[in-house]
């Protein structure tokens, strides 16, 4: 009866880190830039390995496997986030641009095409030149 509940236990535990990459795998393929698809596998890789890990540990037992095991699992919960974090930090130094709406909110100026740079009394340069004209 125990055996029967430790291998359904690490095979639900192995079936659903399965899933986790499969749906990891899914985002890496379907979304548009690199941070999206950084976002997406960043997260369920970790939580996908997790679970595959813990569904071999339940199966093993408590022995050196099991600690073994345990030890790659915190290896890779702590290194996984930092590689990502280090993808997305080169293509962000080397100019990547996320794909879709832009966040940065323009100036009415800017948008009607007008020169507004002001300068260091506070007034724009078209009056500051056009006041040394006159």
């Amino acid at each position: 009866m125990m055996d029967m509940l430790i291998t359904i236990l690490s095979v639900l535990s192995i079936a659903i880190g399965v899933v986790a990459l499969l749906i990891g795998s899914l985002g890496l393929i379907r979304l548009p830039d690199v941070f999206c698809r950084i976002h997406a596998v960043g997260m369920i890789d970790t939580a996908g390995a997790s679970f595959i890990i813990l569904g071999m540990i339940i199966h093993q037992g408590f022995s050196l496997v099991s600690v073994k095991l345990l030890l790659i699992g915190i290896f890779l919960f702590f290194t996984s986030p930092i590689a990502t974090h280090a993808v997305a930090q080169v293509a962000h130094k080397m100019g990547v641009k996320p794909v879709g709406r832009d966040l940065v909110k323009k100036s009415p100026a800017k948008r009607a095409g007008k020169n507004t740079a002001r300068n260091k009394t506070g007034k724009t340069a078209s009056a500051a030149t056009a006041k040394g004209k006159s």
